[in-house]
């Protein structure tokens, strides 16, 4: 058989990883002027929420494929829906259209990262692993940097639909790579998928978002509408776990996490995730709203942060294999309650080159914190399970990611409108704010405004960061339960 042209398929792997970290620097910059020009920010965290959602529920789906199938098939596919998805999403004219289109761009979404991640797996063995990872880290940071000032000019200059046509050309390229030069010899088995606890999964998500979005927009927790949302999330939540068990072939295997490496793993990907996804809406938030800065500096203000990812990365990789995981991780989680701390004591009046030495230091702990559980969960269990494994440790982080957004996205909507409902000056609603966040826009908020409704808009991110800062101290402790490991596969 033909052999894997491995340095072909890294540089394939490191192109996807760019789409997908370019996605996400591209898009967090534009979030602002998106809201305020389709004036939707109650709706915000939707066009990350549903786009977080469709990827997690689709991840342990296409983990699961792509060990029956192969990963070059199934990361075909996955790239394809992507571009698709983004397509429409340029095309998108309103809120309830964008997050429509983001919801098929994720399902693509769903199966790019988690493939790549595979795939590295596969050509690569333990010793190597963890440096290449620290490799396809340097993806992040030239999205990290390249991704703001390209989204930046494109939204300043032209308009924000184009900052989703850019995935069309990388993603193409991506395609071509993988499909030349992995090769593979897959023995193609035909195990039942698991639409079902899939389905179920997805619903109890979605329930649950409603009902967090609408806790929030009404302050109403104990609203009967509210209450029956949660109520009928944890009956979703329970016939999952029910349904997983039962099935021949689950898409996310409860055995898994009987293993502490595997379970703890995930469950600190998983608030480190929450935490990461507050960063990229928030931060840009502060830097139009409460700065006045355009889409390219509010983009910078959070570049730092990818690059500092590669150092984090490497040396990640580095301490991994000398003082092994448990320390690794903790080291990391300890940067990143530092920076969450500086973050949330920020007063309202800082300017974008203190985010930018924070972003610094944010970035550092993410690069050793993601690299590290990511090669530990991976080398935790069998080869023949390295496909699920990498599935199961993406879904934890994209779950965190989607339950994060709209969590964090209730406690600012619940600080916003209380704030508006004891407002007693004119004016002071969420149609001017929706104005204020965009330079392109602001313009029209009357000047007598402008104070008031940014003193509003700085409670609701201080809330939003000292919540982050929770999420890292949890993490933290969570870090000690982690079993302390070098190598563990056999």
């Amino acid at each position: 058989m033909e052999q894997t042209k491995v340095k072909a398929v890294t540089l394939a792997v490191f192109v996807a990883t760019f789409m997908a970290a370019i996605e996400g620097t591209i898009v967090s910059t534009a979030i602002p002027t998106i809201v305020s020009q389709l004036n939707g920010i109650e709706l915000m965290n939707w066009i990350f929420s549903v786009y977080l959602l469709t990827s997690a529920v689709t991840v342990p789906i296409y983990g699961k494929l792509s060990d029956i199938y192969g990963r070059k098939l199934i990361f075909v596919i996955a790239t394809l829906i992507f571009i698709i998805g983004s397509v429409l999403c340029g095309f998108a004219q309103n809120m309830e259209q964008l997050i429509i289109f983001r919801a098929i761009q994720g399902i693509g979404a769903g199966g790019i990262l988690p493939s790549t991640m595979t795939i590295i797996a596969d050509v690569y063995p333990f010793e190597k692993r963890a440096r290449v990872l620290g490799f396809m880290g340097s993806a992040w940071g030239i999205a990290g940097v390249f991704g703001p000032l390209l989204g930046g000019f494109l939204v300043d200059q032209l308009s924000w639909h184009w900052i989703f046509f850019i995935n069309v050309p990388v993603g193409i390229v991506t395609i071509a790579l993988i499909w030349l030069y992995l090769k593979e010899d897959i023995e193609k088995q035909h195990l039942p998928i698991d639409y079902l606890g899939a389905s179920i999964f997805t619903i109890a998500l979605l329930v649950l978002l409603f009902g967090l979005q609408r806790a929030g927009e009404t302050l109403q927790w104990t609203e009967p509408l509210v209450l029956i949302l949660f109520a009928l999330a944890i009956v979703l939540f329970a016939s999952f776990y029910f349904v997983e068990k039962r099935a021949k072939d689950p898409i996310m295997p409860f055995v898994l996490f009987k293993n502490p490496v595997v379970l703890i793993g995930n469950l600190i990907g998983f608030f480190i995730s929450a935490f990461l996804i507050g960063i990229n809406v928030y931060i840009p938030m502060w830097a139009q709203g409460m700065l006045g800065h355009g889409a390219t500096i509010a983009g910078l203000m959070i570049a730092p942060l990818s690059v500092t990812w590669i150092f984090g990365s490497f040396l990640g990789g580095k301490w991994l294999t000398q003082i092994g995981n448990r320390r690794t991780v903790g080291i990391g989680i300890l940067f990143t309650i530092a920076s969450g701390i500086i973050l949330a004591l920020f007063p309202k009046d800082t300017g974008d080159l203190y985010f930018s030495l924070n972003s610094a230091l944010m970035g550092f702990g993410f690069g050793v914190i993601f690299t590290t559980t990511t090669v530990t969960v991976q080398d935790a269990v069998p080869k023949h399970q390295t496909g699920i494994a990498t599935a199961s440790n993406t879904l934890f982080r994209t779950v965190g990611q989607t339950i994060g957004v709209a969590i964090l996205g209730t406690i600012f909507n619940s600080i916003l409108a209380k704030q508006f409902g004891a407002a007693s000056l004119d004016g002071l609603n969420r149609s001017n704010l929706n104005l204020l966040i965009s330079p392109k826009t602001s313009g029209k908020v009357a000047a007598e405004l402008i104070s008031p409704l940014r003193d509003i808009l700085y409670q609701g991110l201080h809330l939003v960061f000292w919540s982050m800062l929770l999420l890292a101290i949890i993490s933290f402790f969570l870090h000690f339960i982690l079993p302390n490991k070098h190598k563990v596969r056999p």
